[in-house]
């Protein structure tokens, strides 16, 4: 189980995404779409085209790099 240290922003995407995009692509989205940095510490939420899994990108120095979390 990944837990975030302290005071975490969460952001939620109002629109689905591709859920054949990986962790890159989804940075990608991150940076294209928001003008957001992926690696600042904020977890941004997606979910499938139909609500029935979302997926979390989030940067964690404290393992060792991108961690995808399907459910």
């Amino acid at each position: 189980m990944i837990v975030p240290s302290g005071a975490v922003r969460v952001l939620v995407a109002t629109r689905p995404v591709d859920f054949r995009k990986g962790m890159d692509g989804l940075a990608a989205l991150v940076r294209e779409t928001l003008g957001s940095d992926p690696y600042s510490g904020v977890i941004y939420v997606f979910r499938a085209k139909r609500a029935d899994r979302v997926k979390l990108l989030l940067w964690d120095t404290r393992f060792v790099g991108r961690r995808s979390v399907t459910g």
